[in-house]
Order: structure tokens, then C-alpha cells, then sequence
């Protein structure tokens, strides 16, 4: 993992008012007297493990992170995936551990920030507490999402779905990661997911530009998921 990279200046944050943080005035950010820091995760880097105490949030700046359990036998399943404006370890607010393992699948961009200046601010702020109950509502619906739409019905409606929910905010295009990290989100094997892919691909739904990194068919991909 990167060093921390210390203070950011979050009153002029590129993503500020779409972040945790936007309804924050300079007086608020006075009062957090632990540094709001920055940092640059590579594929594959750990932020927290399952059961990890918890004393910090995060906000995702730019990337994407997978958030896993495991199952008994040692199998991996990812529940949720995380991007640009998305909030980590909200749990940490009621718990003390966090309960998820939180890997890296793209480079990620990170703003990390002390849960007890939350704690203390959301109390006071009626503009932060009102944010919080967004992100929680935000991370329910995604949930209910990864149930209806990424774990039943067939491959390719499943397909189809992730790779609409993996688009570039203001593009038709998306990154892809593994196959098997793909086939852990879909409920698939892993030759079922390549399969579907190589279909995708055959039939002009997805276009490479560049390795992993891919243009989509928006439209013919929603005709799939409303057959």
C-alpha cells in the first residue's frame, strides 16, 4: 500500500458535491482536528480485512474496490463493488469492526477521514446527518440491486446488468476485471462468464478499445435484460 499522503483540500474537491463531505462549511472542517488524507491503492492492494476495528471512513475519489465475505469453506463472495463518490465503512459508525474485506480491482483514488469527527459532526449538522442516511440508503438499494438483478435470472441478463452498472459516469464504456471475480458477483462459473463475453463481444454488445477497457452497446445490452 501507498503512503498516505497526507491533508486534502476538501473544500475544493473535484467531487465535493457528490461526496460525504458536501455540505460542509469551512467552519465544519475546523473542527476535524485528524487530517482528511489521500491516497492511490494499485489492483490487488488491501484496504481493511473482515473484523478489522474500524477507525476511519472512506470516500472513493476515482477506481473501483470489491467488497468480500467469506464463506465457511473458504469460498469468496463479492457483495458489493465500489466507485467514484461511494462511502467505505459506514458499519464502523454503530460497530467497531468493519464487515467486509475491501480489495482493490482497479487503481483507486481514496479520501480517508477519522469516524469519531463523523460521529461528533453528524450530531451537530443536520446537513451531514441528512448525507449519512443517503449513503445508507444508497448501500441498500445497491444491495436489493445485487439480489434482484446480479444473482437471479439468466447468465446474460446478469451480464448485461453488470456491465450497465459498471459504466463510466458520463460514457458508454466500462472496465472489466477477472472473469472469476466476475463469475463470484454473477453466481456463474467462471467458463460461463467468459463465454457470455466472448458472446457480448461476437455481437458487437462490447467493443475493446484498449485491454480490459471496453465501449457497450447501452441499448442492445437493456433489449437482453427486457427479453
Amino acid at each position: 500500500m501507498q503512503a498516505w499522503e497526507g491533508d486534502t483540500n476538501c473544500l475544493n474537491c473535484a467531487i465535493r458535491s457528490t461526496a460525504l463531505f458536501s455540505g460542509l462549511t469551512a467552519q465544519d472542517f475546523e473542527k476535524i482536528h485528524d487530517p482528511v488524507e489521500q491516497v492511490t491503492l494499485k489492483p490487488g492492494e488491501l484496504l481493511y480485512k473482515v473484523g478489522d476495528t474500524g477507525h476511519h471512513l472512506f470516500t472513493v475519489r476515482s477506481g473501483l474496490i470489491k467488497l468480500v465475505q467469506y464463506l465457511p469453506d473458504g469460498t469468496q463472495r463479492i457483495v458489493r463493488l465500489v466507485k467514484s463518490t461511494d462511502v467505505l465503512g459506514l458499519e464502523v459508525l454503530v460497530n467497531s469492526q468493519y464487515e467486509h474485506e475491501a480489495v482493490v480491482l482497479r487503481t483507486t483514488e481514496l479520501c480517508r477521514y477519522p469516524k469519531e469527527a463523523v460521529i461528533q459532526l453528524s450530531q451537530t449538522n443536520p446537513v451531514l446527518h441528512k448525507d449519512l442516511m443517503a449513503q445508507w440508503q444508497r448501500a441498500l438499494t445497491d444491495a436489493d440491486a445485487w439480489l434482484t438483478k446480479l444473482s437471479t435470472g439468466a447468465a446474460k441478463k446478469r451480464m448485461a446488468n453488470l456491465l450497465i452498472r459498471l459504466r463510466e459516469k458520463g460514457a458508454d464504456e466500462c472496465y472489466l476485471f477477472s472473469r472469476e471475480d466476475m463469475g463470484s458477483i454473477l453466481s456463474i462459473t467462471i467458463e460461463t462468464a467468459s463465454r457470455t463475453i466472448s458472446e457480448f463481444k461476437r455481437l458487437k454488445l462490447m467493443t475493446e478499445i484498449r485491454p480490459n477497457h471496453f465501449y457497450l452497446d447501452i441499448e442492445g445490452l437493456e433489449a437482453i435484460i427486457a427479453s
